[in-house]
């Protein structure tokens, strides 16, 4: 048996880090979930209070305006099937979950990734804590959040931040390098502040870049939703998480195709929004 050449204590050190983060902000994480799970309670009500064909008929017009008639249908269809398997109730659940924790993230993220595209020291320190991020299995992130937060909705959407940040990070500071800096020199040349030149000329252009980012959060924020469902996050990752306790094959189908209606309907919708940001219609012009 071979012995290490010596001994690091790197998991007592990471325990006894959270448990201090625990004992002395526990005021701060008690307000940051009542706050959280208040968001929660708000939208999943929202969402799953009236009827199934109400909100069905609505996320199809959303579908309608953002692409078409097509998606609309799809949409439509897709909630249909959701409901007829009664899944219904707990693929609002997960909804709710996923765009709240998506937009907590890109709130956090898109500031982050303009920060960084405009300045080489923040982005030589966020990259690697992004790297870290992307490959630390997503397991683990439920650990600490349990640990802090306890069982429920608010540990799940914790973990889900956490794994669905850098994305948005990443291709905001992608997209924001990739302006071309002759149009930035031309404005700064008319006399425009950094803060008009974000607003007006590097934002529009690295929109499409941007959105692609959205598109990953979210879509990386749907498949954590489900292991989630192991701390009780509730939803559709619950029944994906008992049908597999239980050997149950069906319920287990059932509850992941209800997750695959709900990815290609985020998915569809957030690269139609992209398709229509004033710079894709330019490019598409432009390749006609």
């Amino acid at each position: 048996m071979n012995e290490p050449l010596f001994t690091l204590p790197l998991g007592s050190w990471v325990e006894t880090f959270v448990d201090w983060l625990t004992d002395t902000f526990a005021v701060i994480f008690t307000f940051i979930k009542t706050v959280l799970e208040g968001l929660y309670d708000a939208l999943d009500l929202v969402l799953g209070g009236p009827p199934p064909l109400l909100i069905a008929v609505v996320l199809a017009l959303l579908a309608f305006f953002a692409k078409g008639w097509k998606l609309a249908v799809g949409t439509l269809v897709g909630m249909l099937v959701i409901q007829s398997v009664g899944q219904w109730s707990n693929a609002m659940d997960s909804l709710a979950l996923v765009l709240l924790a998506s937009l907590i993230a890109l709130l956090i993220g898109i500031p982050v990734g303009v920060w960084a595209a405009r300045n080489d020291t923040v982005s030589l320190v966020v990259r690697p804590i992004l790297d870290f991020l992307q490959t630390m299995p997503a397991f683990v992130y439920l650990i600490p959040t349990v640990v802090i937060f306890l069982t429920g909705a608010v540990p799940g959407m914790i973990a889900t931040i956490i794994f669905a940040i850098a994305p948005g990070i990443r291709f905001t500071e992608l997209g924001i390098r990739q302006v071309d800096k002759e149009v930035v020199e031309a404005g700064h040349a008319f006399g425009s502040s950094p803060g008009r030149i974000l607003r007006q000329i590097q934002i529009p252009l690295a929109l499409p870049t941007i959105m692609g980012g959205v598109n990953q959060v979210i879509m990386l924020a749907l498949s954590m939703v489900v292991i989630a469902g192991m701390v009780g996050a509730g939803g559709l990752g619950a029944d994906v998480y008992s049908s597999l306790t239980r050997v149950n094959v069906g319920l287990g189908f059932e509850a992941g195709f209800s997750v695959v209606i709900l990815a290609m309907f985020l998915d569809r919708i957030t690269a139609a929004l992209s398709d229509r940001s004033p710079v894709a219609k330019a490019l598409k012009t432009r390749a006609a």
